[in-house]
């Protein structure tokens, strides 16, 4: 069965599914690069965080009646979205606007620290243990069937890439058509030079922030709702992975992080599926040195000249 077309069929499906998280996350990592040229190693915990935050929002829905599943997630989502950048938005005024001038080390040690202490936060305010979610959305299409075996997507993995869709359309456009996207460019070339211009490099650098942090919030939403799982230390494995996918697909690349985002998603379900599920991690990072070894830009990443 495990030679199957259906079968093979079935873990595309999964691993387009889990590459949509890894996605949402990437492109938080690659548009804080892009614009000041660090890595929040924080990011996954925000991932983590929303996840929290969503599961929370559920219970109070429940609690007060509100039991129509399109509704609720949709509450949920603009509840998360709201949420969860006021944490992204505080990473970068205690841990990166206070060290931009200093070496780049400084930052990054900083990043870590707050990433361990937003582990720390969210396991005393919730506690170690596991946080289930019974599933919300229910049912699907059959496409593929042969004998006893039978391919089916469900409802939530159509919702997933649907949304995932949008948002990468709607921030595509952002970037690329409003006045907001121009000023991002601008840091994205010379941070002193955008300033002597007139753009608010503070404020354009918090709102980068803030847009990575709404994403990984989706993603939060969209793991716990897949998995129905969730504790305070998802996000240090789900974070390190979608840094990966960013430097896979091409670092400061949106597209970039989207597409190493699928690419981590498949490898680990195509491993996981036809190999030892052990050693899907290790698949995954392989794949990474072997891109990078022939094309040390990424997939879709440009090289840089060094600003001297």
């Amino acid at each position: 069965m495990t030679n199957s077309y259906e079968y093979f069929v079935a873990q595309l499906i999964n691993g387009i599914t889990l590459g949509t998280v890894y996605g949402l996350i990437a492109i938080g990592y690659t548009m804080v690069y892009g614009v000041i040229g660090m890595i929040n190693f924080a990011h996954g915990e925000v991932f983590m965080i929303g996840s929290f935050l969503s599961i929370i929002t559920f219970l109070l829905l429940g609690l007060a009646g509100i039991t129509w599943v399109p509704l609720a997630i949709l509450i949920v989502l603009l509840v998360t979205m709201f949420l969860t950048p006021v944490y992204g938005w505080t990473i970068e005024r205690v841990a990166y606007r206070p060290l931009r001038q200093a070496p780049r080390l400084a930052p990054l040690i900083t990043a870590i620290g707050m990433s361990i202490f937003l582990q720390n936060y969210v396991q005393v305010l919730q506690g170690a243990r596991n946080k289930v979610l019974q599933p919300v959305v229910v049912g699907g299409f059959e496409i593929l069937k042969r004998g006893d075996y039978t391919v089916s997507i469900s409802y939530l993995q159509i919702f997933d890439v649907v949304l995932t869709v949008l948002l990468m359309l709607a921030f595509t456009l952002l970037i690329s058509r409003t006045r907001l996207g121009r000023a991002q460019r601008a840091c994205e070339q010379d941070l002193s030079m955008a300033s002597l211009l007139g753009v608010d490099v503070d404020r354009t650098i918090s709102i980068t922030f803030v847009m990575g942090s709404a994403l990984a919030s989706v993603a939060g939403l969209i793991f716990l709702l897949n998995y129905g799982v969730i504790d305070f230390f998802i996000g240090f494995l789900a974070g390190i992975k979608a840094f990966t996918a960013a430097v896979l697909g091409g670092i400061g690349s949106l597209p970039g992080a989207m597409l190493g985002g699928l690419l981590i998603g498949l490898i680990e379900a195509m491993w996981s599926g036809y190999f030892s599920i052990e050693y899907k991690d290790v698949a995954a990072f392989s794949i990474l040195i072997l891109v990078l070894v022939l094309r040390p830009t990424g997939l879709l990443g440009r090289a840089q000249n060094e600003k001297v």
